[in-house]
């Protein structure tokens, strides 16, 4: 027994010259550099800004630092400098490139945000673009999530524009949500959320679009399959100059995203967004962010509401 416990002990103290603790070898957790440099820090800043267009101002330093640790530790790399080098090299590279924006954006959606814009939507928003441009009636209409993050906002229009076509006879729509984070958009796309998560659903919506999990423990929602069906997710980078979209939109929602970038990115990133908004077409954008001054295609005619002229 003695002997025993002299070589676990053992075991511990070599797992510790060697960069790697935990109690259970099995379960050892690689050891990574703590403190992220300045200069290196400066480095990261310049690649994410022209890679998302997402600031990264010395404030988020310490976030950033954490944030990669989880991508250092799973590839094992030591510090930040050969992570960096190994994010900007070939092969591999590309792919950690991914893994690296996931960690670095944030993303936080609700359903039923800001919710007075679907009033707006199902008023006069609506209204106005069957009636002059025979959307959802000689075609469906396209709607346009974009910065969809883990898909509340896109099922919230679901949601809605399902309820609206149950008044208005062959009424129908699809959605397009994008986001450049590939591990919202795998939940997005599950359409499985925490049930708490669907406070702000009005109650006869929660009736005839979530489907219940049968584990108390565990309290799950899911999204009826039928909601899902007209609803696409793709990942697209804003900073891009071609989307890549085959349709025109009749709608785009595009809230709470630009906050997150500088000014000239801001307008850019909404100049790319209105070559895909069909003319007459509308823009919903988040209520702390105005776009007075900016050279683009749009009148407002609402509260954070435009429409491309």
């Amino acid at each position: 027994m003695m002997q025993a416990l002299k070589d676990t002990k053992m075991i511990r103290m070599l797992a510790r010259n060697n960069g790697i603790k935990g109690e259970n070898t099995d379960k050892f957790v690689f050891e990574t550099e703590t403190n992220l440099s300045d200069a290196v820090f400066k480095k990261f800043s310049t690649f994410i800004i022209s890679e998302t267009g997402i600031k990264m101002p010395v404030s988020k330093k310490t976030m950033l630092q954490a944030r990669l640790q989880k991508r250092m530790r799973k590839l094992k790399i030591k510090n930040y400098e050969q992570y960096y080098d190994y994010v900007l090299g070939a092969g591999n590279g590309a792919d950690e490139r991914i893994h690296m924006i996931d960690v670095v954006t944030t993303n936080k959606t609700e359903f039923f945000r800001e919710s007075k814009h679907f009033n707006i939507l199902t008023d006069s928003v609506l209204p106005e673009l069957i009636e002059k441009k025979g959307a959802g009636n000689r075609r469906p209409l396209s709607a346009w999530s974009a910065g969809c993050s883990t898909g509340a906002e896109v099922y919230t229009l679901a949601m809605v524009l399902s309820d609206f076509a149950e008044k208005v006879k062959g009424f129908k729509f699809k959605i397009l949500g994008t986001d450049i984070c590939t591990q919202v958009l795998e939940k997005a796309r599950l359409g499985i959320y925490d049930e708490k998560e669907a406070d702000d659903i009005p109650m006869p919506m929660k009736k005839k679009y979530l489907l219940r999990s049968k584990d108390k423990s565990q309290p799950k929602i899911r999204i009826v399959p039928e909601l899902r069906k007209p609803v696409e997710f793709r990942r697209l980078n804003f900073m891009i100059d071609d989307f890549g979209l085959r349709t025109v939109m009749d709608i785009a929602f595009c809230r709470n995203v630009i906050i997150y970038f500088d000014r000239p990115t801001q307008e850019a990133v909404l100049g790319r967004i209105c070559r895909y908004l069909s003319p007459g077409g509308y823009l919903f954008t988040g209520h702390s962010e105005t776009l007075n001054g900016y050279n683009l295609p749009l009148r407002q005619v609402g509260a954070s509401v435009y429409q491309k002229t």
